[in-house]
């Protein structure tokens, strides 16, 4: 079974093959596999054939009937393994507080228990964005909280499709983090690409990937314990992009396992309470907090904002009482 998909062509986009450019909106596939789809261009709402040798243009829009395992029928439609947290909900989209711990959407190794199967328990979802992510726009990693949101009807997914890609919003996080900055608020940019050594990772390089850029501002400071809380302000969505540029400049978010570089840090940790919460806590301290963008339909400005999750507010609160 198939599902098709479009992908279009943006700014930073433009100029590359259009087999690196699908493998890099499908990283569950190698180049050579994507050779293998069929992919056609959409012109005038026509599909018209294609090299994947060709460079691609601003604008273009490209179909891909991507291999899937599951049919709609087969896929868990819905299930209620824990409570939704809804921030905002009308006829065309709805808006999450997505718990840590919970995956966006059925995958190998996650087939039940996701935000979108809840969702499904609750009310429908548009199906443009295929069976296994109905209404999915943007996502937040399996352990990163906070706000999200999802299309309810297909305009309302063309709409925020468009919105993401052209970064047409503003989305803040907060990260507490390994070490103390020199400044009160800066620009990081790095071009970030996924790892020729491992897939599930992205890296930054200094040639080619794609450009990124998150502004940053210091909140609060924990000298004793060499921990700070930083706001980031995502101007592109990259992969990874705030846990890979934390990272990439000296500021690993605390417990996360892939970029956190915890193990040489947690050692000089005196304090036996924040010890026992770096050892017991998984999933890196990180949390969308606010959601800033015009409604799909009305084209009304729209803010959702989220309170620090439980194990966060712990972790502050611990950092406090040692100060």
């Amino acid at each position: 079974m198939t599902e098709s998909r479009v992908f279009k062509v943006y700014d930073n986009d433009i100029g590359q093959r259009l087999d690196k450019f699908l493998a890099f909106q499908l990283p569950e596939f190698s180049r050579s596999e994507i050779q293998k789809f069929n992919v056609e261009k959409l012109v005038n709402n026509k599909k018209v054939a294609i090299k994947f040798s060709d460079k691609i243009k601003h604008d273009e829009e490209f179909i891909v009937d991507v291999p899937t395992n599951q049919t709609v029928s087969e896929m868990p439609k819905a299930s209620s393994d824990f409570e939704l947290s809804i921030t905002y909900e009308d006829d065309d989209i709805i808006v999450i507080n997505k718990p840590r711990g919970i995956v966006m959407y059925p995958a190998a190794g996650n087939p039940t228990g996701t935000l979108v199967q809840n969702i499904l328990s609750h009310t429908t979802l548009s199906g443009l964005g295929g069976s296994s992510r109905p209404g999915v726009v943007h996502r937040l990693d399996k352990d990163t909280s906070g706000v999200v949101i999802l299309a309810k009807s297909d305009a309302a997914y063309r709409e925020l499709i468009k919105t993401f890609s052209e970064h047409d919003l503003t989305r803040k996080y907060v990260a507490f983090v390994w070490g103390i900055p020199t400044w009160e608020s800066a620009e990081i940019t790095g071009n970030i690409t996924r790892s020729s050594r491992n897939r599930q990772k992205m890296t930054m390089v200094k040639r080619g990937g794609k450009e990124a850029q998150t502004n940053v501002e210091l909140m609060n400071i924990w000298e004793k314990d060499n921990i700070s809380e930083i706001r980031c302000t995502l101007l592109t969505g990259r992969t990874h992009q705030i846990r890979v540029h934390l990272s990439g400049h000296g500021f690993p978010v605390l417990c996360d396992p892939v970029y956190g570089r915890g193990s040489s840090r947690i050692g000089s940790v005196k304090n036996p309470e924040l010890l026992e919460f770096l050892k017991t806590n998984t999933g890196q301290m990180l949390h969308a907090e606010v959601l800033e963008l015009k409604h799909p339909i009305t084209g009304e400005q729209m803010r959702f904002k989220s309170r620090l999750p439980g194990d966060m507010q712990s972790l502050k609160d611990i950092l406090n009482y040692t100060e």
